[in-house]
């Protein structure tokens, strides 16, 4: 397996938790995983009652030490590259890279992204750019409601335009009584893209075995292979 670059049309559209049932799947099979996310904001914001922060979950869906998962930390929820500056630092992404490579080599990388493929991270480097330089297949979450044929799409496009490798589109929580919008979303999306969509249900806590049984249903031997 190759591992994945798992991406999203925007924040908040579930890539941590797609990354995590990903990533508690392939352990669930006895995968060895190595789950990164090389560069986390947003630690000053107050954390959810039941959901923990991106490391943390990352870490739990493998059973590894969050420490080991985000590489770079900032504290605001803004974009890295203004969140370092806000820190007075800066971001070398030619050392995270290297960081990341070598730790590849313990098992097959899962890598959840930042934003969208067109956040930037530092001078002439954004998330595109990252992903270009991992090589690794692209896995986007998107939201299953309105608006999503139109970001999707766009994502989709940002995408090829680098030559990228796409492998799979997840519509993400979807609903166990999905509307007709969201029927149509989802099969429009598949038609007018050429992408395999698949869909990741709402998980109802962040449980290793849960997430693992969310993402049975996708085709991650064939994305991956």
């Amino acid at each position: 397996m190759r591992g994945c670059f798992v991406t999203g049309t925007d924040t908040g559209v579930g890539k941590t938790v797609l990354a995590a049932a990903i990533a508690a799947r392939l352990h669930a099979d006895g995968v060895p995983v190595v789950v990164r996310k090389p560069l986390l904001s947003g630690l000053d914001d107050p954390v959810d009652g039941v959901w923990p922060a991106d490391d943390e979950l990352l870490a739990r869906a493998v059973g590894c030490d969050p420490d080991v998962v985000a590489l770079r930390r900032f504290g605001p929820a803004v974009s890295p590259h203004l969140a370092a500056e806000l820190a007075g630092e800066e971001i070398d992404l030619e050392a995270l890279l290297t960081e990341l490579r070598e730790s590849f080599t313990d098992g097959v990388p899962v890598v959840e992204g930042v934003g969208g493929l067109l956040v930037p991270l530092a001078a002439g480097w954004d998330v595109r750019r990252l992903a270009v330089e991992l090589g690794l297949p692209i896995v986007i979450a998107a939201r299953p409601g309105l608006g999503t044929i139109n970001h999707t799409l766009l994502s989709i496009e940002a995408a090829r335009s680098a030559g990228l490798e796409l492998v799979g589109v997840v519509f993400t929580p979807w609903p166990t009584q999905p509307s007709v919008i969201e029927r149509s979303n989802l099969e429009t999306v598949a038609r007018l893209s050429g992408i395999e969509v698949a869909t990741l249900p709402l998980i109802e806590l962040p449980e290793q075995a849960l997430l693992a049984s969310a993402a049975a249903g996708l085709p991650l031997e064939r994305w991956l292979a």
